[in-house]
């Protein structure tokens, strides 16, 4: 019987460890700060946010929120960058992507001061995590190792194939699959849009990740029998409901689910995984900037 992966409460159980590292540090008189910076009208960013703050709120962690209108000049933002770069009792500074045109992104990726780059894409934390030195792992990668974990499916010698070659998901997760360590030792291949014969790489995988952005993109006849199937696609379309579209990831779920020995579903799968490791991040940025010693889950 194929084994549906929690992400729910995989999540609930680190968010509550987290809030017992929340409160070791605020015995020390540090209550971890993190800062969400907005420059845009996009409803599913503005959703974003307020769910990163809420997330916040329910672990102890002090969230700042700055909104900037996004027809502001990008100095505006990177002034705000400054300040709360400069702010001791910010601990980790999120800016919602994408930003307006007029503002270059990888300027404000670099703008952040790494020790503060919870979402671990500064060039600096990349070329630490490539080394095998992350100061943050990326939420979406390290959400994906600890499901693995926590359900002890085994990476060391196992043929993973990522499906996407983001900066966000894919390359980093790549790179922690194939890292001497923990949730690591994989031979692992990435796949995306130019792969020939897709299909070829997918069927042989122990552990197939879906992260192309592409609705239901991979099916059931593309796994192997038994694989662990991770969906890190959330894409909306349209579908007869109430609200006029459903969400699904990259795979087809009913037809993976029956070859599949373990999958994540869509929703509740590696989304609520992605949260609970932005607060981990924030919480080990306040640990690090006070060099005071929790136990992170």
């Amino acid at each position: 019987m194929t084994e549906i992966i929690d992400g729910n409460a995989v999540a609930g159980d680190i968010r509550a460890e987290l809030t017992d590292c929340v409160e070791t540090l605020q015995d020390s008189g540090v209550t971890p700060g993190l800062a969400t910076v907005l420059m845009s009208d996009d409803p599913a960013s503005e959703t974003y946010v307020s769910m990163k703050q809420q997330d916040c709120e329910e672990v102890g962690i002090n969230g700042i929120h700055v909104e900037i209108d996004p027809d502001a000049p990008a100095e505006e933002l990177f002034e705000t960058i400054d300040r709360l770069n400069d702010d001791p009792e910010v601990h980790g500074i999120l800016v919602q992507l994408p930003v307006p045109d007029h503002v270059d992104k990888r300027a404000v990726i670099r703008a952040i001061d790494p020790a503060k780059d919870v979402d671990g894409f500064h060039p600096e934390n990349v070329g630490r995590l490539v080394a095998g030195d992350a100061r943050f792992k990326p939420c979406t990668p390290h959400g994906v190792q600890k499901l693995l974990a926590a359900y002890e499916i085994e990476t060391a010698g196992a043929d993973v194939v990522v499906v996407g070659r983001s900066d966000i998901v894919g390359k980093p997760l790549a790179n922690l699959f194939i890292q001497k360590a923990p949730q690591g030792n994989a031979t692992t291949t990435i796949c995306h849009s130019r792969t020939d014969d897709l299909e070829a790489k997918t069927k042989t995988a122990d552990i197939v990740i879906a992260a192309a952005g592409v609705p239901e993109f991979i099916d059931g006849a593309m796994l192997n029998e038994g694989a662990t199937v991770i969906d890190v696609g959330i894409n909306r379309v349209d579908a007869d409901t109430e609200k006029g579209y459903e969400l699904v990831g990259d795979v087809d779920y009913e037809s993976a689910e029956s070859v599949a020995g373990a999958i994540t579903p869509v929703p509740g799968g590696v989304g609520p995984m992605t949260r609970a490791m932005l607060l981990y991040n924030a919480v080990n940025a306040a640990s690090e900037q006070h060099d005071i010693d929790i136990e992170l889950p």
